[in-house]
């Protein structure tokens, strides 16, 4: 498995790029059909790892199966900044982001096209989600602060690192966590005061959940990272005598959902291959693969294989607890809402 030391020297290939590339290209066999096909996954910061084994394996499948070469090109990002990028006509064939908001985003781009169908989520099967996580803590060596759950994170000096929910959807993640675990203690005024003194604590937020695993594993700044449960294992395991993982006993039930991006990959004529992209991952292959990069499989057979892998602790679900993800953005992240009115940043 390739870690995050691994992908420090990657640069982003830029939008323009990604504009002037077609979904076709190559030459073309005797039946026709173009040699080489070219898709581009636009994802989220902790996917990294995962899609890199699921690439090649993918690959090998499409290339067995309709003997065509497939190029697979990912780009990373904050959740909501690669969703931005695309309604700003980065030419996605499929996405696979932190939330369905972002996604939803697509079917309401900023620039009036309708990129996706407003039903996107019924395509596959869960909600269009293959596989989820949740939001741990990585705390020190030693656990210094002696943080085991949520009411910690407020007391003493205690310093949080977390990415900006503006752009990171695995911080919006982490936001909805910490409000649900007090609201469920006092309410929502409990909630927003608790949620209010945990944002005080936070000394920097980077843009997405990875420059966030940077700034406390390499940076050395805070004494606890909210982060989501692989992100946390994947840093453990390359610095085991760093770091803890410290499971809370309540968290979001995370749904980091995958669609096609109809419009643009029927332009591009990569509509077959998108949607078979996103079928395997439902494959028994592609939901072990998750699995051994500490997503949580929604296979429930491979789930039990790997049950000793992931810490039981009580789930929130977004549709019950915040009414979806459409109405906690507009109450919780949108221009004007609760994020805005508690954050203040440190001077």
């Amino acid at each position: 498995m390739m870690g995050l030391k691994s992908w420090l020297g990657i640069i982003f290939i830029g939008a323009t790029v990604w504009l002037a590339s077609c979904g076709q290209s190559g030459g073309t066999s005797g039946k026709g059909k173009p040699e080489r096909v070219v898709m581009l996954n636009v994802s989220y910061d902790p996917t990294r790892e995962f899609y890199r084994e699921y690439n090649p394996f993918f690959q090998h499948y499409w290339q067995k199966t309709h003997g065509q070469e497939a190029d697979i090109r990912l780009s990373n990002g904050g959740s909501g900044k690669q969703s931005l990028t695309v309604q700003n006509g980065l030419k996605a064939d499929v996405v696979t982001l932190a939330l369905a908001s972002d996604i939803d985003a697509l079917h309401h781009s900023k620039s009036g096209r309708q990129l996706l169908s407003a039903d996107w989520q019924k395509a596959l099967p869960h909600n269009s989600t293959p596989y989820t996580s949740t939001i741990v803590f990585l705390v020190r060596k030693g656990n210094p602060k002696q943080i085991h759950d949520w009411d910690d994170l407020v007391k003493g000096d205690v310093q949080i690192i977390t990415a900006n929910p503006k752009t990171s959807g695995g911080a919006r993640w982490n936001f909805l966590s910490a409000w649900a675990y007090a609201q469920e203690k006092g309410g929502d005024a409990a909630a927003e005061q608790f949620v209010s003194e945990l944002y005080r604590r936070v000394p920097v937020m980077d843009a997405g959940a990875r420059g966030s695993t940077i700034t406390f594993t390499r940076r050395g700044l805070g004494d606890v990272l909210l982060v989501w449960e692989n992100e946390a294992h994947l840093a453990l395991q390359e610095n085991p005598n760093q770091f803890e993982i410290i499971t809370p006993s309540i968290s979001m039930l995370c749904e980091p959902p995958v669609a096609v991006v109809s419009e643009v990959a029927k332009e591009k004529g990569t509509e077959q291959i998108a949607k078979t992209y996103l079928e395997m991952l439902y494959s028994k292959e592609a939901q072990r693969m998750a699995a051994r990069h500490f997503y949580r499989p929604t296979d429930e057979a491979v789930r039990a294989e790997f049950k000793t892998r992931f810490p039981n602790l009580k789930l929130v679900g977004i549709d019950e607890t915040f009414g979806g993800w459409r109405k906690a953005q507009a109450r919780f992240f949108n221009d004007g809402g609760v994020f805005d009115k508690i954050y203040r940043p440190q001077s």
